[in-house]
């Protein structure tokens, strides 16, 4: 099936059936009406777990396959969000062409990062990547600020050329759309005590995270992924018997960031704004953790990952005291005000130090993130059912 074998297109298949379905089964807050809304609807929270996870199976390609640990990955997204914002002020509201452009400009940005930093391996090779990734913030924020907006941004505004599309005469900016249709856009459909809403920009991320993993599925199957495989393995190894590493890393870390510009290109065509946030260490640092989180080597590991961080970033953040004070309301006054005094710092505002706590867990206690945990599971469930068959067995029905 499209070139994969039956373990490969299985795993395509449960991402597909995962991006139709999550926005369904994973919205936290469900809106009150009459009818139970599946909100999909949640869109920022479904959004951001399409777009993370493209970036994040694109820096896994570079992680997972080779050991090369890039902290400056967020420059890649900074470049392609830029180059998207200006496609869509200059060329068309279309979003098609900037997404297009967002790729080869973060690709073109780290052909350019990684023929410097590709010269070393190891802790220096990370901190070139974040070298160059402050760098590119500093630009971003100060330099550069006729080009990127500084401090404040750059988005679309009403006098834009855009020349493709004509002169504006509706007075207003137009939104980012998709041959007409609005990524924004929602749509409602009654399904007996069920309302089902739809939002028209999850599903054009989560067909766009579908074919960047397919994309990622080939590669770690192919011949280039089992030699970036070998270099983590033992690169001195093969440099010994005469290979030169150094074209297939540069392709592996070029590849990856165009994972990263895609990903940004994305981000604009949902909210038609980039600023230098996006190029801070910080955002490098996040998608390290969803990789890691996941799985790093695995092929679903920084999907996982990157819905595990957004999905929760989303409902601990919005889970405040009064939320808590409900929680435990059967509970006598005095004990409620216990357990409320202990949970209220890892909600609402302190979020990061629930995620912390979590991420320290998954690595003492879960090595290989949760795609190992989810093996171990499998096991256990795969041990009980062989058990019972055992026992089956060997304890045959009395004959009637």
């Amino acid at each position: 099936m499209l070139g994969l074998n039956k373990k490969d297109a299985g795993l395509l298949f449960f991402v597909a059936i995962l991006l139709v379905f999550a926005p369904f089964l994973l919205n936290p807050f469900p809106e009150s009406s009459s009818l139970a809304q599946f909100n999909a609807g949640y869109p920022d929270l479904m959004q951001r777990f399409a777009i993370f996870g493209i970036f994040a199976i694109g820096f896994n390609i570079l992680f997972g396959l080779t050991g090369y640990l890039s902290f400056g990955h967020a420059a890649f997204l900074g470049a392609g969000s830029y180059a998207s914002v200006w496609m869509l002020k200059l060329l068309t509201i279309n979003v098609i062409p900037a997404i297009i452009i967002s790729t080869l400009v973060a690709g073109v940005f780290a052909l350019l990062i990684g023929i410097v930093s590709l010269r070393r391996s190891g802790i220096y090779f990370s901190i070139l990547t974040l070298a160059f990734a402050q760098m590119a913030f500093a630009l971003a924020a100060s330099v550069l600020t006729p080009i990127t907006g500084g401090e404040t941004g750059l988005q679309t505004a009403l006098n834009d050329p855009r020349i493709l599309d004509g002169a504006n005469e509706t007075g207003n900016i137009p939104s980012p759309s998709l041959f007409g249709l609005e990524t924004g856009a929602t749509w409602q459909m009654p399904v007996g005590d069920w309302l089902f809403t739809f939002n028209a920009g999850y599903y054009m991320c989560a067909v766009m995270m579908l074919i960047a993993f397919y994309v990622s599925l080939r590669i770690f199957s192919s011949p280039f992924g089992l030699l970036l495989k070998a270099i983590k393995t033992n690169q001195n190894r093969l440099n010994y018997t005469g290979v030169s590493t150094r074209p297939y890393m540069l392709a592996c870390f070029v590849i990856s960031g165009m994972y990263a510009g895609l990903a940004g290109g994305l981000m604009v065509s949902m909210d038609p704004l980039a600023g230098a946030e996006r190029m801070q260490w910080t955002a490098s640092g996040e998608v390290v953790l969803m990789v890691i989180l996941g799985g790093a080597g695995t092929l679903i590991g920084p999907v996982l990952g990157a819905g595990f961080i957004k999905y929760f970033e989303n409902i601990f953040s919005k889970i405040n005291k009064s939320v808590l004070e409900g929680w435990f309301s059967f509970m006598p006054e005095g004990l409620q005000d216990i357990f409320v005094t202990i949970l209220y710092p890892f909600v609402g505002k302190g979020w990061h130090l629930t995620l912390g706590v979590l991420f320290m867990l998954v690595v003492i206690f879960l090595p290989g993130g949760l795609v190992e945990g989810g093996k171990r599971i499998g096991k256990l469930f795969g041990r009980r059912k062989s058990k019972d068959t055992e026992t089956g067995e060997t304890n045959p029905a009395p004959a009637e």
